[in-house]
């Protein structure tokens, strides 16, 4: 792969991802929200055979997201990957700047935007993939359809499997309106996985980091199994895997008509 864009690259698998390709000799490009872990990611880059960039942007703003598909395209003339990787847990209900609920944002909008945006330098890339971190295969939870921002009651858990639902049907309409297309869209669960990054509040904070040192594994052995399908594609448009292992696309989470419903309320939203 030549040239590869991450969004949420500066930390975790996203991070470690990008510094697969950069070793292969790839351009990289990752999309931060913090200019001094940006500066990092670049100091680390500096060593490797690849060249990296950074953009930095608040992927909780629509506007933002729609910079950083023109950015994306003025550095690169076709991509072969994009990697969304960008994610935060929100205790308290977290309202954007446009005024939607922050996980739906995070976890599906900006990911519709992105996809989207750079559909037209991914189908010029060499064996173009979209690969998108999220729940995989989980059944738990549901699109919450009647309130999709959470203005009436708000619960973190219910709004993150809400967000990881809409995630799943993002792939599924996506390939629906690129029915010739040539990217594959690749969606992943990893291992409980060391992030770098803990926004919770105390007691949540110390009881995260417990956990993860733990149970969860490094960043860097994380993303061995993900990469390894970027690298060998298998033949199919949408590719589903949690934890390494083949996930049913018969499951509800990836139902055909709950898709397109979605489609045409964020089209509506946007």
């Amino acid at each position: 792969m030549e040239n590869v864009v991450v969004a949420g690259g500066t930390t975790g698998m996203g991070r470690e991802i990008a510094l697969h390709y950069l070793r292969r000799g790839a351009r990289v490009t990752v999309i931060g929200s913090t200019a001094s872990r940006g500066a990092e990611f670049l100091r680390t880059a500096e060593g490797l055979d690849g060249e990296a960039g950074f953009v930095r942007a608040d992927l909780l703003s629509i506007a933002e997201n729609q910079r950083v598909v023109k950015e994306v395209e003025a550095r690169h003339e076709a991509l072969d990957a994009l990697v969304l990787a960008a994610m935060l847990p929100f205790v308290r209900r977290r309202e954007t700047v446009d005024g939607l609920e922050g996980t739906f944002v995070l976890y599906y909008l900006s990911r519709f935007i992105l996809s989207y945006g750079l559909t037209g330098l991914l189908e010029r890339g060499g064996t173009p993939i979209i690969t998108n971190l999220g729940a995989t295969g989980i059944t738990k939870g549901a699109v919450n359809w009647d309130d999709l921002q959470f203005t009436r009651k708000y619960d973190v858990v219910r709004a993150t499997l809400s967000g990881g639902r809409a995630n799943d049907l993002l792939a599924v309409h996506y390939l629906q309106n690129h029915p010739g297309g040539r990217t594959k869209y690749f969606g992943v669960q990893p291992p409980y996985t060391r992030s770098g990054t803990n926004h919770l509040p105390q007691p949540l904070r110390a009881l995260a980091r417990l956990s993860a040192a733990l149970f969860a594994k490094p960043a860097a052995e994380s993303v061995r199994d993900t990469a390894a399908v970027m690298d060998a594609q298998p033949p199919e448009r949408l590719i589903l895997r949690a934890v390494g292992q083949p996930v049913d696309p018969g499951l509800a989470t990836f139902d055909p008509q709950d898709a397109r419903r979605l489609y045409e309320l964020t089209r509506k939203m946007l």
